[in-house]
């Protein structure tokens, strides 16, 4: 049996707690390797570490740090398919979906190579009599970053990407569920030249998380996952005086207009909805059409293209999705679907039953289609995280825009019209954190920020783009003047610019 410890210090150590989890393959349902759970000692060795590597590397010029993740990039691109195989096989995503994967990842570090024009300051000569003003952008030591099992390539580059390119340190603790990609792509930056001890990877559980959370050392954590844990890391580590940024959970709408082009509408929902098995903090998990008329053509249209979904194991390149992550994953989402149908929704759709032959025990399960969901059910309010997708039907337009507006989750929401009017008014009035007018799926690219609101984003700054920088760094003002410049005697009062 395969087995997975960390990676301090540059190299690969075996784990000494003693304790594994299981690394599933998904189309199986069997084990296929053992990851090792870090003990709080570990943990603060690899802090340790990172804390006596940081200086040097910080004092490294934004430029030769850049170079080194451009040589990233070079060996990531080498290995690409590889990785995406590799991320396949542990996920239960289709090769397409986690070349897609790596891939969003890469375009963080593509930005992040701009660091030298990213960590400018400010300057300002002349401000007073003599004197100069100016600013610099500094790392702020050891960071950490907490990432999913639904993204294990494209989450903790863009974690570390930024982080190591503004000269900080890095723990990454991933995902325990599929944690060999993150291993391998610390080992390709060790590769690339970053000097060891400056990223580590320690795998393990809350005992992991816990000790980031509350060891002095370190000075900021990212995290991504559920609202519940979102929540608890933030709260933790802001009650340890650290910054966080920590993104949870998400019940993404799409409103269809009655003017809305109904196949592009139809071909939207069906890959935002049921790709990934709707493993995806982006993915549409409800629809609603505007007006009795959209919401019965929608479904007339909707309802045979989920029927045909084609699922198949990960290997399979003509597979629309593969198994979810876990056995115990995929009873939860059942168990939804069960609770959908006491709830009083229409079960338009059932795909519990899904089997696939020589897969039987694998993760699988076929695409749901509810109707006639309402606001107070708990498919509706709550995240599910799976190959389901519910139709809301709102009578009108500015139902339409109160329901995303008021649901406790605001990560991403987009509205499908030919009108121009109506979603530059839409796109004004949202509670919700990124918008897609006529695209389903609104992940920023890398040199815009990516985060949602109220349940979905706990702290003031989001994940790469320009709040990536302003995360990792720290602001130092200097007012400078020179003793030519200077008056003979005590001055008693603050300094203005009277």
């Amino acid at each position: 049996m395969r087995e997975i410890g960390h990676f301090i210090g540059g190299q690969v150590v075996k784990g000494t707690s003693g304790r594994f989890g299981d690394v599933f393959d998904p189309n199986t349902g069997e084990v296929q390797a053992k990851v090792a759970f870090a003990t709080p000692s570990e943990v603060g060795h690899a802090i340790a570490v990172a804390a006596a590597a940081q200086p040097t590397w910080a004092a490294i010029n934004p430029q030769r740090r850049a170079r080194v993740l451009m040589k990233f990039i070079d060996l990531v691109q080498k290995e690409f398919d590889g990785l995406a195989r590799l991320l396949s096989s542990e996920h239960g995503k289709t090769f397409a979906d986690a070349k897609g994967d790596v891939q969003r990842g890469l375009e963080v570090v593509e930005f992040a190579c701009g660091i030298p024009h990213l960590l400018k300051g400010e300057y300002s000569e002349g401000a007073g009599p003599g004197i100069d003003l100016f600013s610099v952008r500094q790392p702020l030591g050891v960071v950490a970053g907490i990432t999913p099992f639904n993204f294990p390539a494209m989450i903790p580059m863009w974690k570390f990407a930024p982080a190591l390119a503004c000269g900080n340190a890095f723990i990454l603790k991933p995902s325990e569920r599929d944690p060999s990609v993150p291993m391998r792509l610390a080992e390709l930056l060790v590769a690339a030249g970053l000097p060891a001890g400056v990223l580590n990877v320690v795998n393990g559980d809350k005992e992991a998380v816990d000790t980031l959370l509350t060891d002095a050392r370190i000075k900021a954590v990212g995290f991504v996952g559920s609202s519940a844990i979102a929540e608890y890391v933030y709260t933790t580590a802001c009650a340890h005086n650290k910054r966080a940024q920590c993104f949870g959970g998400a019940k993404n709408h799409m409103i269809v207009m009655p003017d809305a082009d109904m196949d592009q509408a139809v071909d939207a929902l069906i890959g935002a909805g049921y790709g990934s098995a709707g493993e995806r903090c982006m993915a549409v998990s409800v629809a609603v059409p505007v007006g009795k008329k959209t919401a019965d053509i929608l479904l007339e249209k909707l309802a045979p293209r989920v029927e045909s979904l084609k699922i198949g194991p990960s290997t399979d390149t003509q597979a629309d999705y593969g198994p979810m992550i876990t056995r115990a994953h995929l009873e939860k989402v059942k168990s939804y679907v069960d609770l959908g149908v006491r709830e009083g929704a229409k079960l338009v759709v059932d795909g519990r039953g899904f089997k696939l032959q020589g897969y039987e025990r694998g993760n699988f399960m076929g695409g749901c289609l509810f109707d006639e969901v309402t606001p107070d059910m708990r498919i509706y309010k709550e995240e599910i995280f799976g190959p389901v997708l519910s139709v809301v039907r709102a009578t009108d337009y500015e139902e339409a825009v109160r329901l995303p507006s008021r649901h406790e989750y605001g990560n991403g929401v987009a509205i499908f019209t030919r009108d121009g009017d109506t979603a530059r008014d839409f796109v004004s009035r949202v509670d919700v954190g990124m918008v897609g007018v006529n695209f389903a799926i609104p992940v920023p690219l890398a040199y815009y920020t990516f985060g949602g609101w109220k349940r979905s984003g706990f702290g003031d700054l989001n994940q790469h783009g320009p709040d990536a920088i302003r995360f990792y760094t720290k602001t130092k003002t200097v007012t400078a003047r020179w003793p030519s410049g200077v008056k003979e005697g005590a001055e008693f009062v603050i300094p203005t610019m009277k």
